[in-house]
């Protein structure tokens, strides 16, 4: 694990979650759906590598997957484990979910749905809009610049993440269209590490910063 950088700020460490049964299945993938074999051996890699980590605090989506990869990091570093609903992943349209890619009426309903995350107009059944994921994004990242606590493990999902990396690096400037283009071409591997800093630079206010990203070398463990 690389040490916190000297005269560093707040900083906080994105856990996406291991891999679950529905990653690895040709159907949209549930909530509820748990973490697959691959997945448990993943949450023990990076449980193992943060163990070895100094952080004050670990929080975590409360969606099975994120839930029971904070539960192994717990396991190993004994700190206690505080759920959001602002960290869960993108909110797809319920009807859809644990349904095959090759339903045809899921699948329209899908590619409806995905117009709106990125910035169509219109809402789709409960799913997230594109002002929807960026709101949470801001909130969680409000909530962490704001925690009494100076580091933090913080465990989510992929989709989320990804918005959360392209907020902090556009800001205001983050459109549908980039979002879309950030989800497609920058990739976070189950239980990598992405760490951002929240803190002041040379003629420049205080703001999260990219650290570190995708940095999953306790693969090299496995």
């Amino acid at each position: 694990m690389q040490k916190v950088p000297t005269g560093s700020g707040k900083i906080v460490y994105f856990v996406r979650h291991g891999q679950s049964i529905d990653n690895v299945s040709p159907v949209f993938q549930s909530p509820n759906t748990p973490l697959s074999e691959a997945g448990e051996q993943q949450a023990q890699s990076i449980a193992t590598r943060l163990q070895h980590l100094q952080f004050d605090a670990l929080m975590a989506s409360p969606w099975p997957r994120a839930r029971q990869t904070a539960q192994a990091i717990a396991q190993t570093t004994g700190k206690e484990i505080v759920f959001s609903d602002l960290l869960t992943e993108r909110i797809k349209p319920s009807s859809i979910d644990g349904k095959s890619w090759e339903d045809s009426e899921a699948l329209h309903i899908y590619e409806a749905w995905e117009k709106t995350i990125y910035g169509g107009e219109g809402r789709v059944e409960n799913g997230e809009t594109f002002n929807d994921i960026v709101k949470r994004a801001d909130a969680i990242l409000d909530l962490l610049k704001d925690s009494e606590h100076q580091s933090l493990v913080v465990v989510t999902h992929g989709f989320f993440l990804r918005t959360i990396l392209a907020r902090v690096l556009l800001g205001e400037a983050l459109t549908g269209p980039l979002l879309k283009r950030f989800q497609e071409l920058a990739s976070i591997e189950n239980t990598a590490i992405t760490a951002f800093e929240y803190r002041e630079a040379y003629n420049e206010q205080a703001q999260w910063r990219l650290w570190t990203y995708n940095d999953h070398a306790h693969f090299a463990d496995n």
